[in-house]
């Protein structure tokens, strides 16, 4: 069995962070295994609370899982500190990660924000250049391009800024969007994909994010290539979205067992 490592925060609703990488490795017939870089007490209307882990444990969480059941991809997420993002990258550099997706977390679906200012730096510099795919919503797309996205042209722009400057692949999610969800990913070598989706009208997307860039590691640990891994990731997530669960107040978790009768 192939293994996959979450790096990301503690969702204590169950939806998103940590907990859906989890289960979405799981539905993926993979083993899953965590470096938790937060406790966040949070539900689907907010965030009340954020816990940081240091920067030297969250270090010692990752030595220790490589020391002993390696993974074969790993996935990033919710990285609130530049001294955790500098955690983090000394130690995937020094166990010589070949599969990393980073989900540039900047603000959870309910609008909190979670990266500290002193940190975007530290991520572009640090921590982008080691992805093997960088998977930023619209937003989030902005501010690493640093320019507005009002259009695909705008988006393929951005995409192609972040792939240059990190030199990863770069899949900006187009659910921000108004009328669709169309996707676009750029590789390193300049070459793009439109995946296009349409809009499910449904306000339960708490947890999309990491549900989709851990499926994208899923299909790296896998032996996909990364155009291959992405699609299947996108089916996986769409399924998840429409079959959703209803459960609470807010913005509602996905179901990651849909595909199972769930």
């Amino acid at each position: 069995m192939r293994a996959v490592l979450s790096i990301a925060g503690s969702d204590s609703s169950g939806g998103a962070g940590i907990q859906a990488d989890i289960k979405t490795i799981t539905a993926h017939r993979l083993f899953a295994e965590t470096v938790i870089t937060a406790l966040t007490a949070q539900n689907t209307l907010g965030v009340t609370g954020v816990l940081e882990a240091t920067p030297e444990f969250v270090r010692l969480q990752i030595d220790t899982v490589f020391d002993d059941i390696r993974p074969d991809a790993v996935k990033v997420g919710m990285v609130s500190s530049a001294a955790i993002i500098r955690a983090i990258a000394e130690g995937l550099r020094a166990h010589e990660v070949g599969r990393v997706v980073v989900d540039p977390v900047m603000v959870s679906t309910s609008g909190s924000r979670l990266l500290a200012d002193d940190a975007l730096d530290a991520l572009k510099r640090e921590l982008l250049p080691l992805a093997s795919v960088v998977t930023p919503n619209i937003p989030e797309a902005e501010i690493l391009a640093d320019g507005r996205i009002e259009g695909e042209a705008d988006m393929a722009d951005a995409a192609r800024a972040i792939a240059a400057a990190c030199g990863s692949a770069v899949l900006v999610k187009g659910g921000h969007g108004t009328a669709d969800a169309n996707d676009l990913l750029v590789t390193p070598d300049g070459s793009e994909l439109w995946l296009r989706g349409e809009r499910i009208d449904t306000k339960n997307t708490h947890g999309t994010g990491c549900t989709l860039s851990s499926a994208i590691a899923c299909g790296l640990a896998q032996g996909l290539p990364v155009e291959e891994a992405v699609r299947r990731a996108k089916r996986y997530v769409t399924g998840a979205i429409a079959h959703d669960v209803h459960l609470g107040r807010g913005n509602g978790p996905l179901n990651h067992m849909w595909e199972y009768g769930a």
